[in-house]
Protein backbone atom coordinates (compact mmCIF):
# COMPACT_ATOMS: atom_id res chain seq x y z
CA UNK A 1 0.00 0.00 0.00
CA UNK A 2 2.73 2.56 0.55
CA UNK A 3 4.66 1.55 -2.60
CA UNK A 4 1.33 2.62 -4.33
CA UNK A 5 1.18 6.08 -2.80
CA UNK A 6 5.14 6.56 -3.06
CA UNK A 7 3.94 6.14 -7.02
CA UNK A 8 1.03 8.32 -6.93
CA UNK A 9 3.29 11.00 -5.56
CA UNK A 10 6.20 10.45 -7.77
CA UNK A 11 3.50 10.07 -11.12
CA UNK A 12 1.92 13.53 -9.46
CA UNK A 13 5.31 15.28 -9.53
CA UNK A 14 6.33 13.68 -13.10
CA UNK A 15 3.23 15.34 -14.01
CA UNK A 16 3.59 18.70 -12.67
CA UNK A 17 7.03 18.74 -13.95
CA UNK A 18 5.92 17.68 -17.72
CA UNK A 19 2.95 20.51 -17.51
CA UNK A 20 5.71 23.47 -16.68
CA UNK A 21 7.97 22.23 -19.08
CA UNK A 22 4.69 22.26 -22.14
CA UNK A 23 3.11 25.52 -20.72
CA UNK A 24 6.91 27.56 -20.60
CA UNK A 25 7.93 25.84 -24.07
CA UNK A 26 4.67 26.93 -25.15
CA UNK A 27 4.73 30.75 -23.82
CA UNK A 28 8.62 30.86 -25.55
CA UNK A 29 9.77 30.99 -21.71
CA UNK A 30 11.55 27.90 -21.63
CA UNK A 31 14.59 28.00 -19.52
CA UNK A 32 16.10 25.83 -16.72
CA UNK A 33 16.44 27.37 -14.16
CA UNK A 34 12.75 28.83 -14.37
CA UNK A 35 11.61 24.87 -15.42
CA UNK A 36 13.24 23.78 -11.42
CA UNK A 37 12.13 26.61 -9.33
CA UNK A 38 8.24 25.90 -11.07
CA UNK A 39 8.69 22.24 -10.09
CA UNK A 40 10.54 22.95 -7.03
CA UNK A 41 7.61 25.35 -6.05
CA UNK A 42 4.84 22.11 -7.49
CA UNK A 43 7.16 19.75 -5.31
CA UNK A 44 6.38 21.39 -2.65
CA UNK A 45 3.07 22.08 -2.65
CA UNK A 46 2.36 17.94 -3.58
CA UNK A 47 4.16 17.15 -0.34
CA UNK A 48 1.78 19.10 1.89
CA UNK A 49 -1.33 18.21 -0.38
CA UNK A 50 -0.58 14.77 -0.23
CA UNK A 51 0.89 15.06 3.92
CA UNK A 52 -1.40 11.95 6.02
CA UNK A 53 -3.05 14.17 8.93
CA UNK A 54 -2.24 11.85 11.53
CA UNK A 55 1.35 9.98 10.44
CA UNK A 56 4.35 10.30 8.87
CA UNK A 57 5.68 7.40 6.79
CA UNK A 58 9.11 6.95 6.40
CA UNK A 59 9.34 7.65 3.06
CA UNK A 60 8.06 11.06 3.99
CA UNK A 61 11.37 11.71 6.58
CA UNK A 62 13.23 11.31 3.71
CA UNK A 63 11.56 14.19 1.46
CA UNK A 64 13.41 16.51 3.72
CA UNK A 65 16.80 16.48 2.54
CA UNK A 66 15.14 16.77 -1.20
CA UNK A 67 13.20 20.34 0.41
CA UNK A 68 16.65 21.35 1.89
CA UNK A 69 18.83 20.74 -1.14
CA UNK A 70 15.98 22.02 -3.35
CA UNK A 71 16.13 25.36 -1.15
CA UNK A 72 19.53 25.46 -1.45
CA UNK A 73 19.01 25.24 -5.22
CA UNK A 74 16.82 27.77 -5.16
CA UNK A 75 18.96 29.72 -3.02
CA UNK A 76 21.55 30.04 -5.30
CA UNK A 77 19.75 30.55 -8.43
CA UNK A 78 18.08 33.90 -6.42
CA UNK A 79 21.32 35.03 -5.74
CA UNK A 80 22.61 34.60 -8.94
CA UNK A 81 19.77 36.49 -10.78
CA UNK A 82 19.63 39.45 -8.43
CA UNK A 83 23.81 39.28 -8.94
CA UNK A 84 22.76 39.66 -13.03
CA UNK A 85 20.78 42.48 -12.02
CA UNK A 86 22.32 44.78 -10.14
CA UNK A 87 25.03 46.86 -12.23
CA UNK A 88 28.80 46.11 -12.86
CA UNK A 89 30.20 48.69 -10.17
CA UNK A 90 28.22 47.92 -7.08
CA UNK A 91 29.52 44.19 -7.00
Amino acid sequence: MATARRMRFVSGHLAWTLCVIVVLAALGALALDLVFVLSYLGFLVLIEVTAPVNATTAWRRRLRWFVVLGLVAFAYLVVRRVLALLPQGVV
